[in-house]
């Protein structure tokens, strides 16, 4: 059992982020399956779109709520809410109360990453420390996302029982919450933010803020599309089980492990964010638009290559958007760094409208070409508009 009072601050936020990762990850790849079982699959899109506009509608309420509140404790609350709520869910309620529970599932998510990006920068020594913390902070939440498919993959390996993968999700939390009620860690100065549309008229005022703000949207529009809408095609259309879905899925993320620290290095020594990110954006729109070619008798190895391409693109983004945005900011910019991760609310808003939109007028191929083309062209263009530090 982990001594909560012997570990540093920072080592309680690995280990936390570490199983946020888990749950986030199981949530992310089985809430479409698990909808699908309850209504036509095209409607499902709207459930976790209805998640995101709750997230959209309170997240500028969040710096006031730390304000008052401080990030840790609401940091506990969120996580008990969400950990009860997955229970439930597991417990097979009706219809109705299934979509509910999803929404706040999916509302939630976002919440809780703020507080722990705060509580991160507050237990940060300084400057000179902040990205060799900020990298294991992200090297433990890729060692969570590498783990959570091969559970899904031995939990499924039988029978489409998700509940079972909403109890795993659920006991995720509990390390979190016992190491949150534990240890009191250091939550930083309290800040008074500026109005929400004050900071968003500095940031478009910045041609450069904007398109790099714009390019993490696009992101993270692939990281609904392809997370979501992937596996349900490769499960429930081309008939693939999750026992093998689940450790292509985990070799898939890898390239988060391997080429996000590179990609880092690169940029700040010889290439620069933009081409990397310009050559990031290209890779995933096409990987992602490729899955529309895959058919029931594509091999696994042809998969495989697919994904894994898709995610080195996106990792590629990652590495850079992040780098670039918070050298042209400080993460003590609570409001533009607030605007910068609100991309995962509004991407959750948004990208499951078009993806729903999509199913109901054509079919997976179509939905496939289009976002993967919209990723490529979109990121492309944001990335053209970005000044580059070399």
């Amino acid at each position: 059992m982990l001594n909560s009072e012997a570990m540093q601050p920072r080592v309680i936020l690995f280990v936390v982020n570490f199983f946020f990762s888990v749950l986030s990850a199981l949530a992310l790849f089985i809430l479409l399956p698990y909808l699908s079982t309850l209504m036509p699959v095209a409607y499902t899109g709207f459930v976790v779109a209805a998640g995101g506009l709750a997230a959209v509608i309170f997240f500028p309420f969040l710096p006031r709520l730390v304000a008052r509140y401080g990030p840790q404790k609401l940091a506990l609350i969120l996580s008990l809410v969400e950990m009860i709520v997955l229970f439930v869910l597991a417990a097979a309620p009706g219809i109705f109360a299934s979509i509910l529970l999803v929404v706040v599932i999916v509302a939630i998510q976002p919440f809780i990453s703020y507080e722990l990006d705060l509580l991160l920068e507050a237990s940060s020594d300084g400057e000179g420390s902040t990205g060799r913390v900020r990298a294991l902070f992200l090297t433990a939440w890729n060692a969570g996302g590498f783990l959570a498919p091969l559970l899904i993959g031995v939990l499924l390996a039988n029978s489409d029982a998700y509940g079972r993968v909403f109890i795993a999700a659920a006991a995720a939390l509990v390390p979190c919450i016992v190491l949150f009620a534990a240890r009191r860690l250091p939550s930083g100065k309290t800040t008074h933010p500026a109005p929400m549309f004050n900071t968003l008229a500095c940031i478009f005022s910045n041609r450069d803020l904007a398109a790099v703000t714009v390019g993490h949207i696009i992101l993270w529009f692939f990281y609904v599309w392809a997370p979501m809408y992937g596996p349900i095609y490769l499960h429930n259309v081309l008939g693939f089980s999750w026992s093998e879905l689940g450790w292509i899925f985990s070799i898939m993320l890898l390239p988060y492990v391997l080429l996000e620290y590179p990609a880092g290095w690169l940029a700040d020594r010889f290439i620069g964010d933009k081409e990397l990110m310009l050559a990031g954006f290209l890779i995933a729109g096409a990987a992602l638009a490729s899955l529309s070619l895959l058919t029931p008798s594509s091999s696994l190895l042809l998969i495989l290559c697919v994904l894994v391409i898709s995610r080195s693109g996106a990792a590629l983004v990652e590495s850079t958007t992040e780098g670039h945005f918070f050298r042209r900011v400080t993460a003590k910019d609570v409001n533009s760094v607030s605007i910068f991760r609100g991309a995962w609310p509004f991407a959750y808003f948004v990208a499951p409208l078009i993806g729903s939109g999509i199913l109901l007028i054509g079919n997976y191929q179509l939905l496939f070409i289009l976002t993967g083309g919209f990723v490529a062209l979109g990121g492309a263009i944001a990335t053209l508009l970005i000044k580059d530090i070399r």
